[in-house]
């Protein structure tokens, strides 16, 4: 008996305001792709960004509903980095970003397991882009 589990795309759900706000964020200051947004019917849209390039995994971007997912948006790691955007080119990307508009926390720097600096969404979820070093 096969017991391998297929192989298919991953998402992580992140938790909006507003689906255009957030679609705009990811799309034009982070270069994400748009790969769906499905009215649902019920006031709701199923909206997947992912970066441009990767296969498979995906953000699927949530309007939050209610008090306790509100309170939800902006700290879902609880203020700690939840999130990892790994890139082969760190420098094109920050200054890109840095652009874009994208809030820094910190200068760059260089660490044995890579090129890394925080940055925060729209929302103040914060993330590491992330150069490892096996590809710098």
């Amino acid at each position: 008996m096969d017991t391998t589990l297929p192989t298919l795309p991953a998402l992580t759900l992140v938790t909006v305001r507003d689906y255009d706000e957030a679609v705009g964020f990811f799309t034009e200051a982070l270069g994400f792709a748009l790969v769906e947004d499905t009215d649902r019917g019920d006031g709701t849209r199923w909206v997947v960004v992912r970066p441009r390039g990767a296969a498979g995994s995906g953000l699927l971007l949530a309007r939050a509903e209610g008090e306790a997912q509100e309170a939800a948006v902006g700290a879902q790691a609880g203020g700690r980095v939840g999130f990892f955007l790994h890139t082969d080119d760190f420098a094109r990307d920050h200054a890109r970003m840095s652009a874009a508009g994208v809030r820094f926390l910190e200068e760059p720097r260089h660490e044995p397991y890579g090129s890394v600096a925080v940055f925060e969404d729209l929302y103040g979820n914060r993330w590491d882009l992330l150069q490892p070093a096996a590809s710098a």
